[in-house]
């Protein structure tokens, strides 16, 4: 069925490809219609091309599994599928080291001389911020940026990029409702990085407790470049909060849950934030030392048995046994990179037209578009008022040696209202 479904929609993509007419370069197509003089780089009947930058070295390295999961995606497709609607897709990625200005160089170079379809994920909020404007002056579509900060769902000057994950303060939102329903006199304290990334999730906590009994008694940020939190979780510790809320990148992740871990006298309820909530993450400190800790999830986990016997969940794994593998399949972010790509994967069947201007406008108007790591329950949506495709999550906490899903999905868009600046 799936297959059959995938042909007919490829079909579907071909006549419109044959309906707009020819090639070319943004300005010189002999496109009819519609489609007439939109951009062409990097897409043909038969290819498209996508550009990824990722923090494959740096402090934030762990990302790196990230763009395994995604080209195994799309070899995937490629040999089972011919492609996305009949075009093979080449995948290239860039390191920008978790630099900003690095990921503007690696942006320029995949634009301009590797001549790239789409910007395929930008990882980070200060990378993807710093990439931005440019995508936005080149008309390049910046798909499906690795971060979910606030701003790429409600920065309207901003039509050519677009997020994927649930965005920071709709995670904000479920701890915040957690904490109401579990302990409603709460004392908080934060370890954030100190970036937009860090405030955007801090700032959604704060303002998602207004008018309860919950407090936030504490906050400590720390830098990118920093060697260590200890200090800063030393001076946490000391402030008599039951609460942790650890908003952190996976390096830091992992150094703030061995500090708690040590601290025999401190003993609070854990919450890390989901683009911290790897395995990878935990391992290192030890599975004994991390049990009950809390947090968020929204595809599905490859450790979690109850996805064994899950047609996508096999897909996947085969998938990495074939085109990847040396990596390890039960790496959480491999499954998120997998699951963007067959995100971006129904994107490009959505478009109107085979040109940037189609992936754009395809990106801003999926419609209960379900997508199948993706848990249960959950699907993407966009609209003209509405520039976040996921914003459901489920609650999960951390038992034995792995983590479990508890309580429902929950849908943000429904529970709290849209987010906005």
């Amino acid at each position: 069925m799936r297959r059959s479904v995938m042909g007919a929609t490829a079909v579907a993509v071909l006549l419109a490809s044959a309906a707009c007419g020819g090639r070319g370069e943004e300005g010189g197509t002999t496109a009819q219609g519609e489609c007439k003089g939109q951009q062409t780089t990097g897409i043909t009947d038969k290819s498209v091309k996508l550009g990824g930058i990722y923090p494959l070295s740096g402090p934030a390295s762990a990302y790196g599994q990230i763009p395994v999961g995604v080209k195994a995606y799309f070899d995937s497709v490629n040999a089972e599928e011919n492609g996305i609607g009949g075009r093979k897709v080449t995948f290239v990625f860039r390191d920008d080291g978790y630099q900003p200005a690095r990921a503007v160089e690696e942006a320029r170079r995949l634009v301009e001389q590797e001549q790239v379809f789409a910007l395929f994920q930008t990882l980070g909020t200060p990378s993807t911020t710093a990439v931005w404007d440019y995508a936005g002056q080149r008309k390049v579509p910046q798909v499906f940026v690795a971060t979910g900060a606030s701003k790429w769902g409600t920065d309207k000057s901003h039509p050519w990029t677009i997020g994927w994950q649930p965005n920071y303060i709709s995670e904000a939102r479920i701890y915040a409702q957690f904490l109401k329903g579990e302990k409603p006199q709460a004392k908080v304290a934060v370890l954030y990085q100190n970036d937009d990334f860090g405030k955007d999730l801090l700032g959604g906590f704060k303002k998602a407790i207004e008018g309860s009994q919950i407090k936030v008694v504490a906050e400590q940020s720390y830098e990118v470049a920093d060697p260590s939190v200890d200090p800063q979780m030393r001076n946490l510790a000391g402030s008599g909060a039951d609460v942790f809320l650890n908003v952190t990148t996976p390096k830091f992740g992992s150094q703030a849950l061995a500090a708690d871990a040590k601290n025999t006298r401190w003993n609070p309820l854990h919450i890390i934030n989901n683009v911290a909530a790897s395995l990878t993450v935990l391992r290192p400190v030890g599975f004994p030392n991390v049990q009950n800790t809390v947090s968020a999830a929204y595809y599905k986990d490859p450790v979690d048995p109850q996805w064994a016997n899950d047609a996508e969940m096999k897909r996947y794994k085969a998938a990495m046994a074939k085109y990847a593998p040396n990596a390890d399949v039960n790496n959480q972010y491999n499954a998120f990179g997998w699951a963007a790509a067959a995100s971006f994967h129904k994107t490009m069947q959505a478009m109107k037209c085979p040109t940037r201007e189609g992936l754009r406008d395809a990106m801003r108007n999926l419609k209960d578009v379900r997508v199948d790591m993706l848990l249960p329950g959950i699907s993407l949506n966009t609209g003209a008022d509405d520039g976040f495709p996921i914003e459901s999550m489920q609650l999960m906490r951390f038992k034995g040696e792995r983590w479990e899903l508890f309580g429902q999905v929950i849908d943000t868009r429904k529970e709290f209202g849209p987010v906005t600046h």
